[in-house]
């Protein structure tokens, strides 16, 4: 069938994926934040910021702490509002009663991803339970997609 025959309607002809599939936001991203960067050798925020920086992905990472001007040398950033453009992906390694507010921004400024890289959720009891269901109501009504670590 000549090119100007085929459907676009149809999703088989998207071969070549001219649309970007749904999951590049977590495996392809354009900007990601590490929210909970730090300094701190062994720490996983500083773990994870140096993973990001020393194998490029061919996008921009920016660290997140409210108590450093700078982390390994790279300007940080108090919160995912200070960013200077939008947010594709967050990576967020933080004690988890900050985290359904970190989400929450997330999801107010139309952050696609995010991973949480994290412990003291259900597997803690009805607090941490509680916190689960927090995040989870923030990520559905802002869609972003979610992984946990």
């Amino acid at each position: 069938m000549p090119p100007s025959q085929i459907s676009t309607e149809d999703p088989a002809h998207d071969i070549l994926r001219v649309k970007r599939p749904a999951l590049d936001v977590l495996f392809a991203p354009k900007s990601v934040a590490v929210i909970g960067a730090t300094d701190r050798a062994g720490s996983v925020g500083r773990t994870v910021l140096w993973n990001l920086i020393s194998n490029p992905f061919g996008g921009t990472v920016y660290p997140v702490n409210p108590k450093s001007r700078s982390v390994l040398g790279i300007k940080a950033y108090p919160s995912v509002k200070e960013l200077p453009e939008p947010l594709d992906l967050a990576v967020v390694v933080t004690p988890a009663p900050v985290i359904p507010g970190i989400i929450g921004q997330c999801a107010d400024l139309g952050v696609k991803g995010a991973i949480i890289i994290s412990a003291g959720f259900r597997e803690t009891g009805a607090a941490g339970a509680e916190l689960e269901g927090q995040i989870l109501a923030e990520v559905r009504r802002s869609h972003i997609r979610l992984e946990q670590i």
